[in-house]
């Protein structure tokens, strides 16, 4: 038998079920194993913080048109009644709206997705002449402001006949220069070259490499690609409102016609905005998980 003491750790476990610790012994704790008091209170501020304008929301919009005034902290019982109102208002639209939200907010998402994918792909792992001056031409198109194009947008547009159209909001979205930025950056760490030199060896074309290789590893990246894209372009106010009409709105504009009077509900204006985040929260609780595998896949990528 050695004379060595052993460590800590194999002492305790040799005398299972001891009932009282020896004199002397400590146990071993690793420091940032648990969180802490200050890390919840840390993660329960920034909850209540997130959570509060939502809240607030639904109480006003729970209430009449009075319960601003009164400064109430807990909901009313007339959130239904307001949500009917605003759903069933001729002005408003609210069922075309929302079927126009979830159409083009899902087609944008997916084209982004894909035209990014493919993009990233290319500026990853091909290498072709002039890719990393385009790439950073890319990236530089991020910093012009939307409003700059807005003119020569809607006279394009209006000369093709399409104000007015669903199609006018989609179209112009299409491709996303932070997208192609995140798809290069998070497929440049997450494949190795020897994976695609294996591929090529094995005979598989550039696209079948692309379709075994590259979609597979881009997956966690695509679905919050998705799903941030989802929520910008259902969010997204100031071009629908300027191209689109009453008549074919999508839900943002389709709220905004709620406060186009002299007086302004403002139980009915929350309560419809309270009705346009329900789709996303549903959203992220069905696609929640696939959002924190793709966040942790990008930390241990990262």
């Amino acid at each position: 038998m050695s004379s060595t003491t052993p460590p800590l750790a194999i002492v305790e476990e040799s005398i299972p079920n001891s009932g009282k610790r020896r004199r002397g012994e400590r146990t071993i704790r690793i420091r940032g194993a648990r969180p802490g008091f200050w890390t919840y209170a840390i993660l329960t501020t920034v909850f209540i913080s997130a959570a509060f304008p939502l809240y607030w929301s639904f109480v006003i919009g729970s209430g009449d048109s009075s319960s601003l005034r009164e400064r109430p902290w807990w909901p009313g019982g007339n959130f239904i009644s307001n949500a009917i109102t605003v759903m069933t208002n001729p002005a408003v639209n609210f069922f075309p709206a929302l079927w126009n939200s979830i159409y083009s907010s899902f087609l944008i998402a997916a084209a982004v997705v894909l035209t990014s994918t493919l993009a990233g792909w290319a500026f990853a792992k091909l290498r072709f002449p002039g890719g990393p001056g385009l790439l950073a031409f890319v990236v530089a198109t991020m910093a012009v402001p939307q409003q700059l194009g807005v003119v020569p947008l809607y006279i394009l547009f209006s000369e093709l006949g399409w104000t007015g159209q669903i199609g006018a909001i989609i179209v112009p979205a299409l491709t996303s220069a932070f997208g192609v930025f995140w798809m290069t950056q998070y497929l440049r760490q997450s494949v190795p070259d020897e994976l695609i030199e294996a591929a090529r060896v094995d005979g598989a074309s550039m696209i079948r490499t692309f379709w075994t290789v590259g979609v597979p590893a881009a997956r966690p990246a695509a679905a919050m690609l998705f799903l941030f894209t989802f929520v910008g372009a259902w969010n997204n106010f100031f071009w629908p409102f300027i191209v689109l009409d009453p008549q074919n709105p999508t839900l943002p504009v389709a709220l905004s016609l709620l406060q186009s009077n002299y007086f302004v509900d403002y139980s009915l204006v929350l309560a419809g905005v309270v009705l346009a985040t329900i789709p996303l929260l549903l959203l992220f609780i069905f696609a929640g998980k696939q959002l924190v595998s793709g966040i942790m896949a990008g930390a241990v990528k990262g």
